[in-house]
């Protein structure tokens, strides 16, 4: 479920650790890449699950309701539309999601404030207004309800990012990217999903023998570290037009990870490490950056080119 963007931002903010705290044990560094990543798939279910404790909140409310001294119409015959939603439905009877859920122990008993106020600030978002007011319904509807209230309101929720705060701060790291893997999850999600099937993983193909994306992440990580002394004078070289010493350290974290990607990643694309590592200098360094690491990769991807030290296994991927 994680693209590989998601896991070069991972390998990225292990490497920035690793540079900034002085650590040498390398094995040691790997194990906490992969935890991080494995916590990542830990706070998407907790975030399914709070979905489905607003869900469960929206009834017990529509309950309490039908029991006023004096209840309105509205309060005696409410509108079900959120609550019978096709997709909280078909993942509150899902057999893996409750397994997994109970693995990693999620409980929102002691929660209910937060969820309490969350319903809140659902009811008065315009999406959820346009979403209820509809007479239709459609499992597209439905898909593009929850698309909104990751997008709009699960993002942007401070005491819902403050809660996953004070339990890991592995939460803390991932809880922009485990929403971007929540709004995937709803994109694909179709009405063959059922009570047996199986949420998809981590990675694309975690159920292979060999799993291409944990070797990408391990192998970028690795050989980012062990080669570092290597490319820090490469990049001194190529860089004589600045004090390389004040260089954002984010840049040069991210040019070394691009050179591993050049050198030793046969079936990665040239262009493609080329525009995701621009990406990542606009998003994580600072506001020159982007030009900065373009123009050092452009030089180096000529070099190379050159020098025959870029070797990729298929067509097109060089040009």
């Amino acid at each position: 479920m994680l693209y590989r963007r998601h896991l070069r931002i991972k390998v990225l903010q292990a490497l920035y650790a690793w540079y900034t705290t002085g650590s040498d044990d390398l094995s040691k560094g790997e194990k906490e890449l992969q935890l991080s990543v494995n916590k990542l798939y830990e706070l998407f279910i907790y975030q399914l699950s709070f979905l489905l404790e607003v869900k469960k909140f929206a009834i017990n409310r529509s309950e309490e309701n039908k029991k006023k001294f004096y209840p309105t119409a509205d309060d005696l015959n409410p509108n079900m539309k959120f609550i019978n939603n096709r997709i909280s439905t078909l993942l509150d009877d899902n057999k893996d999601f409750r397994k997994k859920e109970e693995l990693f122990k999620v409980n929102w008993r002691d929660e209910q404030d937060l969820v309490r106020l969350f319903y809140k600030k659902l009811n008065k978002s315009d999406s959820f207004k346009k979403y209820m007011s509809n007479s239709g319904s459609s499992l597209e509807e439905d898909k593009l309800l929850y698309l909104k209230i990751v997008d709009q309101l699960i993002s942007e929720n401070e005491l819902l990012r403050a809660f996953y705060e004070e339990r890991s701060v592995y939460y803390t790291d991932g809880y922009d990217l485990v929403n971007l893997m929540l709004i995937k999850f709803f994109e694909i999600f179709s009405k063959k999903f059922n009570i047996n099937s199986k949420l998809p993983g981590l990675y694309k193909n975690e159920n292979n023998k060999s799993n291409e994306d944990l070797e990408f992440l391990l192998k970028l990580y690795k050989k980012t570290v062990l080669r570092d002394e290597e490319n820090t004078n490469l990049l001194r070289t190529k860089t004589s037009s600045w004090d390389y010493e004040r260089i954002p350290l984010m840049d040069i974290i991210l040019l070394k990870m691009a050179i591993i990607e050049l050198q030793e990643m046969e079936t990665v694309p040239v262009k493609v490490t080329l525009n995701e590592y621009i990406e990542l200098a606009k998003y994580f360094s600072a506001a020159k950056s982007r030009t900065f690491v373009n123009g050092v990769l452009d030089r180096l991807i000529r070099e190379f080119k050159e020098e025959g030290k870029i070797r990729k296994v298929g067509r097109g991927l060089i040009e």
